[in-house]
């Protein structure tokens, strides 16, 4: 099967997570947080909030991106920002990808980006627009990966199917 993993470096609003939580939760795909998070995300919390898929996501915590880097080293990460010289359908998702988003107010930091310049991404967007929702570009982009991927283990139809 395959697996995409979303790594959120530094988010910042419980909403965002949420949502890309549940992303994760229905795509089967790993999410992985890079502190300082903006949120708490104990068992109370999130239950607070109502995250009642919560469960389902498979979901690591990292002290900092030096932490996560150690860990996964840096292959096949892909770092999506709105600077990227490139857009992110000129990528090819392997098996295990790396999605990496950074937090709501500041995006990536910018030593990061330099250093895996050529594994930035972007979404298209017109030139006044400063950036789409974080919890919209990873649903986007991850969504992306899985078709390549032939969207492994995912449900290709629904009940209206014969």
């Amino acid at each position: 099967m395959g697996t995409v993993n979303i790594v959120l470096v530094e988010p910042e609003i419980p909403q965002n997570c949420g949502n890309i939580a549940r992303t994760c939760a229905a795509t089967g795909s790993r999410l992985h947080l890079v502190r300082p998070l903006g949120f708490d995300i104990s068992d109370r919390a999130v239950k607070r909030a109502g995250l009642d898929y919560w469960h389902l996501v498979d979901i690591t915590v990292y002290e900092n991106l030096d932490e996560f880097l150690q860990k996964h080293g840096s292959e096949d990460l892909w770092l999506a920002t709105t600077k990227a010289p490139r857009r992110y359908t000129e990528a090819v998702f392997r098996d295990g990808c790396w999605l990496v988003f950074g937090k709501e107010t500041a995006g990536l930091p910018e030593e990061f980006r330099e250093a895996y310049r050529e594994k930035c991404i972007r979404l298209p967007m017109i030139s006044e627009a400063r950036s789409l929702n974080l919890s919209n570009s990873v649903a986007v982009l991850c969504y992306e990966a899985l078709r390549q991927l032939g969207f492994p283990g995912l449900l290709g139809t629904g009940s209206m199917a014969r």
